[in-house]
């Protein structure tokens, strides 16, 4: 069964501009577009909390509600702020629900690696999104790759991803979205200040500890 698409009242945006459109986002609202299927663009104000909770939750296809009259719309941009946190722009295509698009997802691991041994194994995600060409009504939220079964030397490719049926990709099947490998010496190393460390599995606390005191006497040197 299809997903529900979520609803959004909107309103025409008749004030067009940077200026209009500044106001717009002052008063919580975010400037937009509707265009495609050979009909006029149309630039519309949307609830910007509404639109911002749905769009961090993964969703791309929407039911937009216009003076009364409902459409299927995919989010084809998004525009964020300087920062990249404030969502300022918002265009959407029109679609048909039978109709296959191609869109971009991120992948999600789920699990930990069982590292039993002596050695410990570091997780590396190489590849963080997959372009999929699927029905529009069956875009995923993600695509979850469970790495609980994970061995020290095993890669998971993009051949090896569960996509839902009738979704496929054009990218190398070959491309490895995830690693697990045993630590190397310069891998093991502290990271500079400021860089996040890679996941790090099976590593002794004393090992740990002795990392840390290892890395306060340089510092006192």
């Amino acid at each position: 069964m299809p997903k529900q698409a979520p609803q959004i009242t909107i309103k025409t945006r008749n004030e067009l501009g940077s200026r209009a459109n500044k106001r717009l986002r002052d008063s919580g609202f975010v400037p937009g577009v509707i265009y495609g299927h050979k009909e006029a663009i149309v630039p519309v104000t949307l609830p910007r909390k509404e639109v911002t909770n749905h769009l961090n939750h993964g969703e791309h296809l929407f039911d937009l509600s216009l003076d009364g009259k409902s459409e299927k719309v995919l989010v084809k941009e998004v525009q964020y702020d300087h920062l990249g946190i404030e969502v300022i722009h918002v265009d959407f295509a029109r679609v048909s629900l039978d109709e296959r698009v191609e869109v971009t997802v991120p992948i999600e691991l789920k699990g930990e690696p069982k590292n039993d041994g002596e050695v410990p194994g570091v997780v590396t995600q190489v590849i963080n999104e997959l372009e999929i060409e699927c029905l529009v009504t069956d875009i995923p939220h993600s695509i979850i790759v469970n790495i609980a079964e994970m061995k020290l030397d095993d890669q998971i490719a993009i051949s090896d991803l569960k996509l839902r049926a009738g979704t496929t990709t054009r990218e190398d099947a070959d491309a490895v979205v995830v690693t697990f490998k045993e630590v190397k010496e310069e891998e093991a190393a502290p990271a500079p200040e400021g860089e996040a460390e890679p996941e790090v599995i099976g590593r002794k606390p004393e090992e740990a500890a002795g990392a840390e005191g290892a890395a306060a006497a340089e510092e006192k040197k």
